[in-house]
């Protein structure tokens, strides 16, 4: 990935764009890592896998609570605070 200081990217933003529509171009600030410009089409994409992969999750989710391999809150709770900050297994 090209990476550019802030100052440039903002001098020169037409061409931040043109060379975002083929890959992704990284923004420094005072040599840090701050932002990162891609193409539409690219931020599409990676909204779509997001949206995939909350999908599956939740689709996980829900095969667990129809086969009941899920707990009680009231219970757990009180085992994780036993476990975490008791120091009891």
């Amino acid at each position: 990935m090209e990476s550019i200081n802030a100052r440039e990217a903002k001098n020169g933003f037409g061409d931040v764009l043109l060379k975002a529509q083929s890959g992704p171009v990284g923004i420094n600030k005072n040599g840090k890592p701050v932002a990162v410009v891609i193409s539409a089409d690219q931020y599409s994409k990676i909204e779509a896998l997001r949206e995939e992969l909350l999908n599956r999750e939740l689709e996980k989710g829900l095969a667990a609570v129809k086969e009941g391999r899920v707990r009680d809150g009231e219970n757990v709770v009180p085992e994780l605070r036993a476990r975490y900050f008791d120091g009891s297994s």
